[in-house]
């Protein structure tokens, strides 16, 4: 409703309704790509808030937890369905597809994610956090391939120790600190020692 203020009248001045006092939260309204450019723009628009970016980032990104990581690849293994396997495999239009082939290209697929995450660490010289993610994604494999009862598993028999040398592989060719290889190879025959 629109009032008028009659005393106003002759200067022509409408009075609005007022607005809610009721205060919004940007932050619950935002994507996480709307996020993003802002902290860009205000990075390029201050160097001082660009500083303190890039350290309130390191800090939240260094919480790598090697039981927490583990846990994650145990899961999203664990999760994948035989009969997924079973529908993307077989005849295709490019050809056949075995199930044991597909099986293993999911477990690849599923694993991607955590690399991924992995070389992140790396790109950032967080070498210390991307060997603990490494450690955690083999622990998880490890955990997967000894502890599933998934149906899926019978279908990647070997994705575990074959991803499991790619994983470190990949890990390999951003770490060159012979110290922290020589840690994490430790690590493997400590823990996993059936798979060497």
């Amino acid at each position: 409703m629109i009032l008028i203020n009659v005393a106003n009248l002759h200067l022509g001045v409408v009075i609005m309704p007022k607005r809610s006092t009721k205060s919004r939260n940007i932050f619950d309204e935002i994507s996480a790509d709307d996020a993003l450019a802002i902290l860009r723009l205000l990075a390029k628009e201050d160097s001082n808030i660009a500083k303190r970016i890039e350290q309130i980032a390191i800090e939240y990104l260094k919480g790598v937890d090697i039981e927490d990581i583990a846990s994650e690849v145990y899961f999203d293994l664990d999760s994948i369905e035989v009969e997924e396997v079973w529908d993307r495999s077989g005849r295709t239009r490019n050809g056949y597809v075995e199930p044991t082939e597909m099986a293993f290209q999911m477990f690849e697929d599923a694993l991607e994610p955590f690399v991924e995450e992995m070389k992140k660490y790396q790109r950032l010289s967080m070498f210390v956090e991307a060997k603990k993610y490494c450690m955690g994604i083999l622990k998880g494999i490890y955990k997967f391939e000894k502890e599933s009862v998934s149906e899926y598993k019978d279908w990647a028999v070997d994705a575990p120790t074959e991803c499991s040398e790619w994983v470190l592989d990949e890990w390999k060719k951003g770490q060159k600190n012979a110290e922290d290889i020589a840690e994490v190879e430790d690590f493997i025959k400590r823990n996993f020692a059936d798979w060497r």
